[in-house]
């Protein structure tokens, strides 16, 4: 057998395989009857939350070390990608009894 020949495959193979991009997550975190669900969820650099604001008030998850805070209008969504690894806790301006922990991995 000639291993020669197998040499520019397997690095055609590797190469191939270190250009396909890694694929960020996009992590659903909903609002509703005062409620953050799930309290408590993982995410990784780059993945993008999509909070859902099922109430008909206005909420906002407003991160209690500063990285973000948005306002999410009644019956409507709202995106953030994540820049920064870190745990995070949130919580909402307007009804602060709402709180969650987000733990961002790098």
């Amino acid at each position: 057998m000639q291993t020669g020949g197998l040499r520019p495959i397997i690095v055609a193979f590797m190469l191939g395989a270190m250009a396909v991009p890694a694929h960020a997550a996009t992590i659903q975190i909903v609002m509703e009857n005062l409620v953050i669900s799930p309290a408590a969820a993982s995410a990784k650099v780059g993945d993008t939350i999509e909070w859902v604001n099922k109430d008909v008030l206005a909420h906002t998850a407003t991160a209690r070390n500063g990285d973000f805070d948005v306002t999410l209008p009644p019956k409507k969504s709202v995106t953030l990608v994540l820049k920064k690894a870190g745990d995070v806790e949130y919580y909402c301006r307007f009804h602060p009894n709402m709180k969650a922990t987000l733990t961002i991995a790098p």
